[in-house]
This record gives structure tokens, C-alpha cells and sequence, in this order.
């Protein structure tokens, strides 16, 4: 009997952890309003959770303003286009991730580096401002996630007692989870992931230059980034988190997975390959807490598609693979 009660209890352990998966979706913001229409696409690929990602605008990589929430910003990119597409997918039973972030027209965040002390601290102070004003955001709207910052590496090495404050200010306003978007190949650097929920890693992790990929080599290729993952994960007793994954539909798709600029011939099958792969090697385990999508946009009917070469699984092949594996829950 209590070896009957044992196994049950596995069982339950097992088909808890598989059923609490994150299955995200990065939903782009628009120039107009979320609506039921725009949501009914989402719905059929089986996603529980969607990342809503509000932009500020640096300049240069030493700039110290921010700019954000701004009217000349795309609605959905504002307070009210977050409050309404939160509303939305709340109503459809879908949680949210609200992950402010920074965009900058030439230069990786990652580089980020202010020239003087005072311009680290002025820096500083947007940035906080910048986040506690999306922190009460998620607060107010019941928004049960919040990443604080994305692909950082460089703000986040070099002014690490900034972070270890602006969490402690970011939890007296917001009580949902907290996580961090890192890099594939610097989260482990990040020095602050034990005060945080989840492990957030921005997954494009190179795998394999080869035109179309077996999903057998791919898996081979995970192997040694797996376990790096899975190691840190428990060193620090926290489950890790895609805050983004993905692949564009082109040939050689898996070789440089974040690089976006690149522009080859259309391979519909590598892009399904790669995401079956990456599916085999982390929704099963249960250190995994799951990932969100890069990307969706709201006018489903008219992107993608046979001869889209972009990381959408829009109108693809690749989307029937996403709807099965999120189905799992």
C-alpha cells in the first residue's frame, strides 16, 4: 500500500509539473487595440501564457534617457494598449508576462556603458523609473509576471548593487513573480537570479550549421547546453524559463539562431525540425518551467506564410507542431 501510494504520488508530481508549463507566446503590440479577433488565433495554438512587451528607446549605447509610454508610440505599446490587451487574454483564461524592454537603433543592449559615473547613476534613474512605472502596471492589472530587464549583460555585471535595490523596490510594489531575460551565453553571469522566480533565458543558442538538421543531431548538439542549463538551475534552486525562443523559417536556421539580419533561402522544414527538437529536450523536464514564442502578431492572416523566412510560426507547418506540444499543457 505505501509503495502504491508512493507511485501515485510520482504520478501526480509528474503530471503537475507537465501541466503548470509555461506555454508562451510573444505577442507583438500594434498600432491599434487589442480585440477578441486578434485573440482568437492564440486560442487555437494551445498557448496559456503570452509576453506583452512594452519598448523604451535609447539613442546610443551611452545615452542616459529613456523614452517610453509615449503618443508617439504604437498604442499597443502604451499604458492603455497594456491595460486592454491584459484585460483580453484574462478574459480568455490566458496569464501574461509583462517584459518591458529597451530598444536601440544601432548597438546591442548587452553593450550598454555609460561613460561617467554620474551618467551610470542618471542611467539609473530612468531605468528605475522606467520599470517601477510598468511594475505598478502589473500590479494594478493583475499581471502574474514580470521580467525586469532583457539582455543586459553588460549594466547588469557592472552595476550589480543598482539591481540587488531596484528588486527590493519592484517587490514593495508588485506581488506577482519576477523574472530576468539574460542572453544564452552570459545568464550564467547574471548575479541576481536567486532573488528572482525563474532563470529567464533568452534561448537562441547556436546549434548546428547545416542547411536542414536531422532533429536527431539537433538533440545531439543540445546535449552539452542542456546540461549547463540544467546545472545552474539547481545550483540555484530555481527553474529556468525560455523568455524567448525560436527560429526563422531559412536554411541554416539553427547555426546563428539570434541573427536576425540574415536573410537566406526559405526552409519551412528546418524551422519545424529545430522547434521539435528544442520541444524533445525541455518540456518534459521538470526543472524546465517552459518559454514563450518569438513572435506573434495580431494580424494573423496576413504574416507568415509559405514564404516568410521570419522567426513567426504564423500560417507555417512549424504552427502545427507548437499547437501539439502546448496542447500537452
Amino acid at each position: 500500500m505505501k509503495r502504491l501510494s508512493y507511485l501515485l504520488f510520482l504520478l501526480f508530481a509528474f503530471c503537475s509539473s507537465q501541466e503548470s508549463k509555461i506555454n508562451g507566446i510573444s505577442f507583438v503590440a500594434s498600432n491599434k487595440l487589442t480585440s477578441q479577433e486578434e485573440v482568437n488565433p492564440v486560442l487555437e495554438t494551445n498557448a496559456n501564457w503570452v509576453t506583452l512587451m512594452p519598448f523604451a528607446f535609447m539613442k546610443t549605447l551611452n545615452d542616459t534617457a529613456l523614452f517610453y509610454n509615449s503618443k508617439r508610440q504604437w498604442i499597443g505599446e502604451r499604458k492603455e494598449g497594456i491595460d486592454n490587451a491584459s484585460t483580453i487574454f484574462h478574459s480568455n483564461n490566458i496569464k501574461v508576462m509583462l517584459k518591458p524592454q529597451i530598444w536601440i537603433p544601432k548597438g546591442f543592449t548587452g553593450h550598454i556603458e555609460m561613460k561617467t559615473e554620474k551618467e551610470w547613476q542618471q542611467f539609473e534613474a530612468n531605468y528605475e523609473k522606467f520599470m517601477l512605472f510598468y511594475a505598478e502596471l502589473a500590479q494594478n492589472e493583475n499581471i502574474e509576471l514580470l521580467c525586469i530587464g532583457t539582455e543586459l549583460n553588460s549594466f547588469v555585471k557592472n552595476r550589480t548593487p543598482f539591481w540587488n535595490q531596484l528588486i527590493e523596490k519592484i517587490r514593495k510594489i508588485y506581488k506577482g513573480k519576477l523574472t530576468y531575460a539574460e542572453n544564452w551565453d552570459t545568464f550564467q553571469s547574471v548575479p541576481f537570479f536567486k532573488k528572482l522566480d525563474y532563470i529567464g533565458i533568452d534561448a537562441y543558442f547556436p546549434l548546428v550549421n547545416e542547411q536542414t538538421p536531422s532533429i536527431s543531431l539537433l538533440e545531439e548538439k543540445w546535449t552539452t547546453h542542456k546540461k549547463n542549463i540544467e546545472i545552474f538551475s539547481k545550483k540555484l534552486d530555481k527553474k529556468v524559463l525560455f523568455t524567448e525562443y525560436g527560429y526563422q523559417s531559412m536554411d541554416y536556421t539553427t547555426h546563428e539562431p539570434w541573427n536576425f539580419s540574415q536573410e537566406k533561402s526559405v526552409n519551412l522544414e528546418a524551422q519545424s525540425i529545430a522547434l521539435q527538437a528544442l520541444y524533445n529536450q525541455f518540456w518534459e523536464e521538470d526543472w524546465f518551467a517552459g518559454g514563450f514564442l518569438w513572435k506573434w502578431f495580431e494580424n494573423h492572416a496576413d504574416v507568415g506564410g509559405l514564404n516568410d523566412h521570419d522567426y513567426t510560426v504564423q500560417n507555417k507547418p512549424s504552427l502545427d507542431i507548437v499547437k501539439e506540444v502546448y496542447k500537452k499543457k
